[in-house]
């Protein structure tokens, strides 16, 4: 098969076929996706959605179907979060786990859950009704405590709230009654508003504009040839906005100019990063930005097939999506002919992820398009030369993409006049933690930390932690002079406020525990030195550290920056690091707890001690009876 569907299949956006509780589905699923090896997280959805996990005959059934083994099969389940292999309870229960939900109750929150499903948080309740589970950020840092129920999302979590919610299930309600009472269609807006939030606090110059005519921009891009459409992108100075920053118009140029007769188009929807929820609002708020600037992307670099990769904690928008793609076909705007343009022919499908953090990264995103676990790959070559299925690909998220739609509709100068000289343009800020406006905020490159801080409201702001916890702790005394922008202080979205109550290492140490957990483990020093560093950030954080654990520190880091294959094993120090550089205060207050003994923290002299004598005489008298033996 070359390439996915260019029709967004049923079975994307409904339940899979009904059968007899003994017969297997997977045979069907297998026919309904033509045996495709790249649809596999698809038919896994399905299974699980089926079953509540993915029973072994089923996943041994795909492994025969597909021409791969169980084993191969059953790894790819394995690396994501959001797979059960083993039974997970009727109603599988997500609590986000967060810095910033244990800001805001999430001890709470996770008692009254525990007390009032009966399930201890990893396991399942004795009726297998609830399963219990940890998770990391699901995209609603502005509104924590957040809970994922299914496939539907429960936020700004209480105990009694979480009392009427669990007792109402087990009352025999289905969590989408509770979730949305009034049975809004799961298509409209209005039902993704019932559930979450948007909170977007300013209307800038770039987003949340009044309604743009996405049908004449298109039109006008396509009766230019596909190079002068590259070269209004390059001469606007666009950058992607997913933290790398990498030219936009010179990654579509070597993706249309790759030796290659298929090419991709993937939006990048995969936002992990905990305190990162700006691309969810787009896509509620304005989807057909991001969808038509994956149309502009395909024209431009000649490709016929695109792939939205919608992370699985964010399921409850797939309905709304699709329903959004069926409209743009309707209008012309997917299909064949856009655009009134002959021959130019593209669709976009939605592929849904299964939760895992790395997958962020844009070739771990391919693998997982792929029907893969989500691992790095190796670079070069980069996704635009040898992408999907070994295909010219690009690879944008959704901020980029929207951003692209408006570049085209006002114009490239329009665009590059706003910004800095290096970082043109504005940038979309998830902010949340201490401050009066969290939510989404649109500022322009070259903004300083001083005034973000003043435009959400946060006159006790002590540090803020820019780009999440890959990006870097800032003391806002020392720095808030600090512009974002290429140049100075680049900005992945995050912008998360902590003002002086905050434990900055403890910050940091939760940072670090996010790492550890979502390393896909392929790099031996990413695997092995994240938890050397989360180890470290407990001792400096509990005083036990001494100058020779601050230089380990020091060594790790520099260890994962040159060795790791991908930007999570790159970034991952940056929380402690950073956090130590920008607050050396921390640093030095944990020394004079520690006494500076000039002993390894790790040793432990007195337990050491006390522990010598009955060990010696356990080895005494092991030498006597060998002796008399």
């Amino acid at each position: 098969m070359d390439g996915p569907s260019t029709t967004f299949s049923a079975s994307s956006t409904a339940s899979p076929p009904t059968s007899p509780p003994t017969s297997l589905v997977a045979p069907r699923l297998l026919a309904v996706h033509g045996h495709d090896r790249s649809r596999l997280l698809d038919m896994l959805w399905e299974l699980q959605r089926r079953h509540g996990h993915l029973p072994e005959a089923e996943l041994a059934a795909l492994a025969d179907g597909l021409g791969t083994t169980l084993g191969d099969v059953r790894q790819t389940a394995s690396f994501y979060h959001l797979f059960h292999l083993r039974p997970a309870g009727r109603h599988r229960l997500y609590l986000a786990d967060t810095v910033l939900a244990r800001m805001h109750g999430y001890d709470h929150v996770l008692a009254a859950l525990e007390r009032e499903t009966g399930a201890t948080l990893g396991g399942v309740d004795p009726t297998g009704t609830f399963g219990l589970f940890s998770t990391p950020c699901i995209g609603l840092s502005d509104q924590e405590p957040a809970l994922l129920v299914d496939d539907l999302v429960f936020a700004r979590l209480t105990p009694d709230r979480v009392a009427d919610v669990i007792g109402r299930i087990r009352a025999g309600a289905a969590p989408r009654e509770v979730a949305n009472p009034d049975g809004i269609p799961t298509h409209l807006r209005e039902y993704v508003d019932a559930l979450v939030e948007t909170n977007v606090r300013t209307h800038g110059p770039v987003f949340f504009r009044p309604r743009t005519d996405v049908a004449a921009v298109i039109r006008e891009a396509v009766a230019l040839p596909p190079e002068k459409l590259r070269e209004r992108v390059s001469l606007s100075g666009l950058r992607g906005r997913g933290g790398a920053g990498f030219d936009t118009g010179l990654k579509w140029r070597l993706c249309a100019t790759a030796p290659a007769e298929t090419r991709y188009v993937v939006c990048n929807a995969d936002e992990g990063e905990p305190g990162t929820f700006k691309d969810r609002v787009l896509l509620t708020r304005q989807p057909e930005l991001a969808i038509a600037g994956m149309v502009l992307a395909a024209y431009a670099v000649g490709a016929r097939h695109g792939i939205l990769y919608l992370r699985g904690e964010y399921a409850y928008l797939r309905h709304y999506l699709a329903h959004q793609l069926h409209l743009m076909r309707e209008q012309g705007l997917l299909g064949r002919d856009i655009g009134g343009r002959t021959g130019f022919d593209f669709d976009v499908r939605i592929q849904l992820g299964a939760g895992s953090y790395v997958c962020g990264e844009e070739s771990a995103l391919l693998e997982s398009c792929e029907g893969k676990r989500g691992n790095p790959r190796l670079k070069p070559p980069f996704p635009a030369q040898v992408g999907f299925l070994g295909h010219p690909t690009i690879v944008d998220n959704v901020e980029t993409f929207a951003v692209v739609t408006r570049v085209l509709e006002e114009g490239p100068e329009w665009f590059s006049r706003m910004g800095t000289e290096d970082s043109a343009g504005t940038r979309l800020l998830s902010v949340a933690g201490d401050c009066d406006l969290p939510g989404v905020h649109e500022v322009a490159w070259g903004t300083s930390l001083h005034d973000v801080l003043t435009l959400v409201d946060a006159p006790d702001a002590y540090a803020v932690q820019v780009s999440g916890p890959a990006g870097g702790c800032v003391s806002v005394a020392r720095n808030g002079h600090r512009r974002l922008s290429y140049e100075d202080l680049g900005c992945n979205g995050a912008f998360t406020v902590f003002d002086s109550s905050r434990d900055l290492l403890e910050v940091a140490r939760e940072h670090l525990r996010f790492f550890v957990g979502e390393s896909c483990g392929i790099c031996v020093p990413c695997r092995a030195g994240n938890p050397a560093l989360l180890d470290l950030a407990t001792r400096i954080g509990e005083g036990r550290a001494d100058a020779s654990d601050l230089a380990h520190v020091e060594s790790w880091a520099a260890l994962l920056r040159g060795t790791s294959r991908c930007g999570l094993g790159v970034s991952s120090s940056r929380p402690l690091t950073t956090t130590l550089s920008d607050f050396p205060e921390l640093a030095r207050a944990a020394a004079a707890r520690s006494g500076e003994q000039g002993l390894l923290a790790s040793f432990d002299e007195q337990a050491a001690v006390a522990a010598y004598g009955p060990a010696a005489e356990r080895l005494v008298a092991a030498r006597e009876e060998g002796a008399g033996s």
